[in-house]
């Protein structure tokens, strides 16, 4: 009996890549890059396949992360998109390859992938920004507040979970404290000083961590009084990461769902411009130095 079996033409036929690990958010965010740009000449994913010599679900497997994809292909990628930002176009060469492994995987079936993400967007930085209003940034606290921080959630973790969480969030401050350092401006509202986690002698301990910390060279701690009025996003903690050019900045902000990742240029625009004006409602950091240390003094 003759065979009914069918077969697509040559190029339909394209092999697609093999399953493996989900894409990273390194991964996915330059997807994200070329789509955007795609789009940004109103083309499909079919005809950009066309444009390329390629099919419409490998166009579409990289920009999910799924599909690796070299630098010579990404360059000539965005200069048929029309993009003229050699800048840019060198930052978007510069994600490509293949997963790379970093110190994070060791927690990949520990903890939520968001937090994987958060750190490897953190190794990815050249700089970093924060602004806190109920508790310091996790890259400024010690062990001990750590731990009463991340023991202080409802639900409440088991015991080896909250131990997974503190041990992740000390090691991500190779971001501060490895090679090569990332330049990081914290702003805190004074009350983070007075919340007291963990009991006076851990809050005592963190505040005199945190004087130690501000003398480092790439480390900025300023401190807004009660004083000081009214800001924008008073009560939200802002996470700002940014990447090779400004283009590729990303902003992470704490949710009661878990982390939510931003990335679109008007979101990177207006946090930059509420980190500025929340800067600017802050102490020189000499001055936030000496209102620390009266905190700690009056524990």
């Amino acid at each position: 009996m003759p065979s009914t079996k069918r077969y697509a033409p040559e190029r339909e036929r394209e092999p697609m890549p093999r399953k493996t690990a989900p894409p990273t958010i390194h991964q996915r965010r330059l997807g994200a890059e070329l789509r955007r740009l795609r789009e940004s000449v109103d083309l499909s994913a079919t005809q950009a396949g066309a444009l390329h010599g390629t099919s419409q679900p490998r166009v579409s497997s990289i920009e999910a992360g799924t599909y690796a994809v070299g630098a010579d292909r990404v360059r000539a990628m965005a200069r048929s998109y029309s993009c003229t930002d050699e800048a840019y176009i060198k930052a978007l060469t510069e994600m490509t390859g293949g997963r790379v492994r970093g110190w994070w995987d060791e927690y990949r079936n520990l903890l939520s992938p968001d937090n994987l993400d958060l750190a490897e967007v953190e190794h990815h930085s050249t700089s970093i920004r924060t602004s806190a209003m109920g508790h310091l940034p996790g890259l400024l606290q010690t062990r001990a507040y750590a731990h009463a921080v991340i023991s202080d959630v409802v639900p409440p973790f088991a015991p080896h979970e909250v131990e997974h969480r503190v041990s992740f969030r000390i090691k991500r401050q190779v971001t501060l404290y490895g090679e090569n350092p990332k330049p990081l401006t914290t702003i805190l509202h004074e009350v983070a000083l007075h919340m007291g986690f963990g009991g006076p002698d851990v809050t005592r301990a963190q505040l005199k961590h945190l004087l130690e910390v501000s003398e480092l060279e790439h480390v900025t701690i300023l401190v807004i009084p009660f004083g000081a009025g009214t800001y924008p996003s008073a009560g939200t903690g802002i996470y700002y990461m940014a990447g090779a050019v400004p283009a590729l900045d990303t902003v992470q902000l704490d949710t009661d769902h878990g982390l939510t990742f931003l990335n679109t240029q008007p979101q990177l625009a207006m946090y930059r411009t509420i980190l500025d004006h929340v800067e600017r409602c802050s102490l020189k950091p000499s001055e936030s130095r000496d209102l620390i240390r009266r905190v700690a003094a009056d524990l």
